[in-house]
């Protein structure tokens, strides 16, 4: 099914034992608690999944990016939190050292990101700097050998765990975009500091935080590409990352359609089951088209991605689509399941909670469609 390769079937499997066998039974608390899954990080780096697409000269699996897609889709069909963890780490982080790091830079950080020792995160967002990325004031000045950074970024996924940060700075505010740099930071760089940890309406088992920089020293070497290449960096980073966000809500929908299909068949009223009634098979009729159209559209952009062709306008496409599948789907999902639904007895609420955040983080719904516009029209 989809062109599926056998070793590409084999981490799917894998993806999804895992998945239920070890995830299932914590989503829930994890969830309630606010609770990062402490305990699930260290069989997710025995499994390799953190070094997934990382090519095995520098420690990872060398998977392609159809296999990692596939492993996110299956974590998120149960756990949004396991799914963004992963999602981020990969692809805001391991990826872009991969992508435009000098080999010194890939041999330093990527064995480490990819066998889970170390965690990865991506700094980009400001108070007054979210979906225009070229807003930023956190500052980068050069002193000798290094650069002194001063702001704060808020909203960083992992925040609170990761050891390693891209973080991007303005090096010259005169040349606007053409002023930004992005560097790899350590958390125990002189001046780094965690601050304040977010309180969600979902994927509460995921770390959000402030990070400050006050008079943060951070090597020139670590500049990630070139001074003055950091938006270039980024938009190259957020548009991989839209694929894997794409994958997490497709996961998202398929565990509340599945959750549906089998609370309809099970959930009896005036004498049959609700799933007799047409009003419920229509539902679940269109929430499954929906999915099995974001699972096309997410496989598409993973292939063209690991095909080495443009992918920005079908990965915009994708999470747009994905985005919007993930909401309708687990809101039909709580109707179904009615009242019970509303409750913390059954996941269909915390998928709703969940879903909501794909429409906005790594570019808003409204951004996505602003680049499939750009695209038509250029």
């Amino acid at each position: 099914m989809y062109g599926l390769t056998e070793d590409q079937l084999l981490i799917k499997n894998m993806a999804r034992e895992f998945a239920e066998n070890e995830v299932r039974p914590i989503a829930s608390a994890i969830d309630k608690e606010h609770r990062f899954p402490v305990e699930s990080m260290p069989r997710m780096a025995e499994l390799g999944l953190f070094g997934l697409t990382v090519p095995e000269e520098f420690g990872g699996s060398g998977g392609d990016v159809t296999s990692y897609i596939l492993v996110i889709e299956e974590l998120a069909r149960v756990s949004a939190t396991h799914a963004v963890i992963l999602s981020v780490h990969m692809s805001t982080c391991a990826q872009p050292v991969l992508q435009f790091g000098t080999e010194a830079q890939k041999n330093k950080y990527l064995p480490g990101l990819a066998c889970g020792k170390t965690l990865g995160a991506f700094a980009i967002t400001e108070a007054g700097a979210g979906s225009d990325a070229s807003g930023q004031t956190t500052a980068a000045v050069r002193k000798g050998d290094n650069y002194i950074l001063n702001g704060t970024k808020i909203f960083i996924t992992n925040g609170a765990y990761a050891g390693v940060f891209l973080v991007m700075a303005v090096t010259d505010k005169s040349k606007g975009v053409k002023g930004l740099t992005t560097f790899i930071v350590e958390k125990d760089f002189p001046g780094f500091s965690v601050g304040q940890t977010e309180e969600k309406m979902g994927i509460c088992g995921s770390s959000t935080t402030e990070i400050i920089l006050k008079d943060c020293v951070v090597p020139a070497e670590n500049i990630l590409g070139e001074e003055g290449g950091g938006f270039k960096v980024a938009m190259g980073t957020l548009d991989g990352g839209r694929i894997s966000i794409a994958a997490e809500g497709v996961g998202l929908a398929q565990g509340a359609l599945e959750a549906a299909v089998d609370y309809a068949k099970q959930r009896v009223q005036f004498g049959r089951p609700i799933a007799a009634n047409q009003g419920i098979q229509w539902m679940l009729a269109d929430m499954a088209l929906e999915v099995e159209a974001a699972r096309l559209l997410t496989y598409n952009a993973a292939r063209l991605k690991e095909q080495h062709l443009n992918y920005s306008m079908q990965a915009a496409m994708a999470k747009l689509h994905a985005a919007q599948t993930a909401m309708d789907v687990t809101v039909k999902a709580v109707q179904i399941h009615g009242g019970i639904g509303y409750t913390k007895n059954y996941p269909v609420e915390r998928y709703m909670r969940d879903a909501k955040i794909i429409g906005i983080y790594e570019g808003t719904n409204e951004v996505q469609r602003i680049v499939i516009a750009k695209h038509l029209l250029s």
